[in-house]
């Protein structure tokens, strides 16, 4: 097997996580008295973090104070409310599971904030990952390439042996930049065909379809 680590991106690649997403963001929103937001437009905003999310969700020109509000009452609503409808995709616990029967280790790198990365993978994931790497006010966000190091340091091992498994542009730049491989999965928050605009070469369309890709 040419793989022996697989890092995993979380939201839309491993979790739907979108609705509570949502929901949060639109409780933080509408206390500031801000409008709310469509599900299809939290789609777009999410990949590059919470506060990213925050400043693409309020109007234009909102001060930073105000910002930083809204960002501080999502995430306490967020801290509480982050599993209400989050759902692992179909099939990838199954997934994970067959990988590390196959001594295959694995880890999460997502720029999702560190405790909801922490609690949805042990809710959801119990055992079936070595390590979870949250977003920490000590290293970059993806797509900087600084957590994928932190990963590959943490396992002693070289990026040649890690495979990087995203569903997004941040995810295709963040492999790039970190100069390993990388496949994409079409299930989650950004369509096949923008993903192929965005330099993806491999996008898979079922969770099973790891398996098959890491034997060939």
């Amino acid at each position: 097997m040419q793989y022996k680590l697989i890092i995993f991106d979380m939201d839309g690649t491993i979790l739907d996580t979108l609705e509570d997403l949502t929901d949060s963001l639109n409780f933080a929103l509408k206390k500031s008295g801000m409008p709310e937001r469509f599900l299809s437009e939290v789609r777009e905003f999410v990949g590059n973090g919470i506060r990213k999310l925050i400043e693409r969700a309020v109007p234009a020109n909102t001060p930073t104070d105000i910002v930083n509000r809204v960002l501080a009452d999502f995430s306490e609503h967020y801290r509480q409310n982050c599993a209400n409808k989050t759902r692992p995709y179909n099939g990838i616990p199954e997934v994970l599971s067959a990988l590390r029967n196959r001594g295959v280790q694995t880890a999460v790198v997502s720029n999702k904030v560190d405790f909801a990365v922490q609690q949805l993978c042990v809710q959801y994931f119990d055992g079936l990952f070595d390590l979870a790497v949250g977003e920490r006010e000590d290293v970059r966000k993806k797509p900087a390439p600084d957590a994928i190091y932190a990963v590959l340091e943490h396992f002693g091992l070289e990026k040649k042996d890690a495979l990087y498994i995203g569903d997004s542009e941040v995810d295709i730049q963040t492999a790039a930049n970190a100069g390993m491989d990388c496949i994409c999965v079409g299930w989650g928050f950004r369509k096949k065909e923008f993903l192929l605009r965005s330099g993806a070469t491999v996008v898979l369309s079922k969770p099973d379809e790891i398996l098959e890709y890491i034997e060939d």
